[in-house]
């Protein structure tokens, strides 16, 4: 049967972004034309995900009510002869359900994921994080590759993962491969937020999943880690210990990782995606370029 269901992580407080999201959810904060969180949902859609499930927390009531119809805000365009711009409603009316729960404590993704439990029931379903664009412009197929390899192989779980730069593997959950590392390979291990000198490798899980059921079991079993978080990686981790399949499948060139979690990836993810706008890219990119030049860079 074919997977539909994806569960949508929004509920961070996003810390590391204050005074900007005091209130205003991180996954609300403009990269380009759009908020985060509907390049996820975009991708998410193309990928023949119909029913969308969020995580939300404290203060993200925003989030639900930028994916509701505003049929007061169409009339206000055509009553004042601005019927261009509702083009830029369209994604008001895909073919979508949503759905909204709450993660009443701040107990990290794990615990996140594991809210879903009573209304994912025994559904094989995709997780996506709310604040991680998957290719410029949320332009990629990794979800459906994901879903893809979970049917073909049918493993317990199949994680999108992402070459990084060795400086970085202390913010991630890195991944240990069983055997050659290949465009899809079989996970031995994973392990949370390695020390760099301690890190099994530079592969690091890259914001999308597609889970069994099974999954539930080990988040339900999972303790707090140091930083009193149920970490989804410390399930995994489980979960293969059980005996479970994990499998990973990389993603391909130009199929970054926007990770919006703190201001430096914001602002570089923000430009990019500026630049790369196929009406006002060009513009800005002459306006840097001009930049550049009066500061003799």
């Amino acid at each position: 049967m074919a997977i539909d269901l994806a569960v949508v992580t929004v509920a961070a407080q996003g810390i590391r972004m204050l005074p900007l999201t005091k209130s205003q959810p991180r996954e609300m904060l403009p990269v380009g034309r759009k908020p985060a969180v509907q390049y996820v949902v975009d991708e998410l859609h193309q990928s023949g995900c119909r029913r969308l499930l969020f995580i939300t927390g404290s203060d993200k009531s925003s989030i639900e009510n930028h994916f509701s119809v505003n049929e007061n805000l169409v009339g206000l365009l055509r009553e004042t002869c601005r019927e261009d711009y509702l083009a830029e409603l369209d994604f008001e009316r895909q073919d979508l359900d949503y759905f909204f729960t709450r993660q009443r404590r701040q107990l990290g993704l794990g615990h996140a994921v594991l809210c879903a439990r009573p209304l994912v029931d025994q559904s094989h379903f995709v997780v996506a994080l709310g604040d991680s664009i998957i290719g410029v412009g949320g332009h990629s197929d990794i979800v459906q590759r994901l879903m893809a390899e979970f049917e073909s192989t049918q493993a317990d779980a199949v994680i999108a993962i992402e070459p990084i730069l060795a400086e970085h593997v202390e913010q991630s959950g890195i991944v240990v491969p069983k055997g050659v590392v290949a465009e899809r390979f079989e996970l031995a291990d994973i392990v949370e937020k390695p020390i760099a000198a301690d890190a099994p490798s530079n592969l690091a899980v890259a914001g999308r999943y597609v889970f069994s059921p099974r999954i539930f079991d080990h988040l339900a079993r999972t303790q707090p880690g140091k930083d009193g978080q149920i970490q989804l990686s410390d399930a995994i981790k489980s979960l293969l210990a059980d005996g479970g399949r994990v499998r990973g499948v990389l993603l391909r060139e130009g199929e970054h990782r926007y990770d919006i979690g703190d201001f430096e990836s914001y602002f570089r993810t923000f430009v990019e995606f500026a630049l790369a706008d196929p009406k006002y890219g060009p513009a800005l990119t002459r306006h840097l370029e001009h930049h550049f030049r009066r500061q003799g860079g």
